[in-house]
């Protein structure tokens, strides 16, 4: 392959990702005519229409989809290849693409990955921090943290790392203005404050004595940030049920009480998941490596 073409595919991947000639310049560091001819040439050479061009826009071809896929596989191919060199002297480099739920990432995985990007001075990140569903080979990601159960799919590797435990809370205020819940069946006659998940208030898991217990009522208050719950709950609205890695600051200050605590229902595992290349690049190894080691002594939310 002759190295202008893989100026040429690298400048189409930029387009496409970055939605114009004149971002996907910007970030490759040459002109908009620059990269607008290297489409062309693309074009011209395979003797297809990749890109549909408004003054706004622009959006793949039919052809194109199939050439992005290409191309974007031939590039992260490329920046394999410059990766697993940099082992030789290690030092990962390159771009660490991840995405984790939303709080989650922004409390647990954001300071690992501060820690990250100062240890590799020459490494980059780009972190979706989102609550909705993320293909990962589908959409480019090197790295995911899931939570529950994993799923049968041999193109992706998985490491449990952690366990999200829910504990039923509220402020001492509340407790002392309206007792506290002796039994699960007893949140009836309290205000809740329930989260608001995929349009529908998220109901409440117990283990009794008798077996499973759902609380699935709608509460007083519903929200729909578990951020915005928690501090809801800080400020004396009521009850919540929330994981552990959002009130566990709140809880070793004493600003939450736990409710209910022997009933708390089984934790749900915390995965990192990855592609299963043949060679598995050198950051993502290396920050896989150090979030265990981070964790190693016990999840930071969990100590007392």
């Amino acid at each position: 392959m002759e190295l202008n073409r893989i100026g040429d595919i690298a400048a189409f991947v930029a387009a496409v990702k970055t939605g114009s000639f004149t971002a996907a310049a910007a970030s490759l560091g040459l002109t908009r005519s620059a990269v607008g001819k290297s489409v062309v040439r693309l074009e011209a050479r395979f003797g297809v229409r990749l890109l549909n061009r408004t003054t706004r826009q622009l959006s793949l071809t039919d052809e194109g989809q199939i050439m992005f896929e290409r191309c974007r596989q031939i590039m992260e191919d490329l920046e394999d290849v410059d990766a697993t060199m940099a082992t030789r002297r290690n030092r990962p480099t390159g771009t660490l693409r991840l995405t984790a739920p939303l709080s989650f990432g922004q409390r647990h995985i954001l300071p690992v990955l501060d820690s990250f990007l100062k240890q590799w001075p020459e490494l980059c990140a780009d972190i979706a921090f989102t609550d909705r569903f993320v293909d990962l080979v589908e959409e480019g990601f090197d790295i995911a943290v899931r939570i529950g159960a994993p799923k049968d799919d041999s193109a992706i590797l998985t490491r449990t790392i952690g366990a999200q435990r829910f504990l039923t809370c509220a402020s001492p205020a509340y407790v002392v203005r309206r007792g506290a819940p002796q039994t699960p069946q007893a949140l009836h006659e309290h205000d809740i404050i329930t989260l608001r998940s995929g349009g529908q208030p998220k109901a409440w898991n117990f283990e009794t004595a008798d077996g499973p217990y759902v609380f699935d009522t709608q509460g007083r208050l519903t929200i729909d940030s578990s951020e915005a719950v928690r501090a809801a709950a800080l400020a004396g609205f009521g009850i919540v049920q929330l994981p552990t890695y959002i009130t566990g600051d709140a809880l070793r200050s004493g600003d939450l009480v736990p409710i209910l605590e022997e009933n708390c229902p089984t934790p749900d595992p915390i995965r990192i998941i990855y592609p299963s290349k043949r060679h598995l690049s050198p950051r993502i190894r290396a920050f896989i490596d150090l979030l265990v080691d981070a964790w190693k002594d016990g999840q930071p939310w969990e100590q007392r």
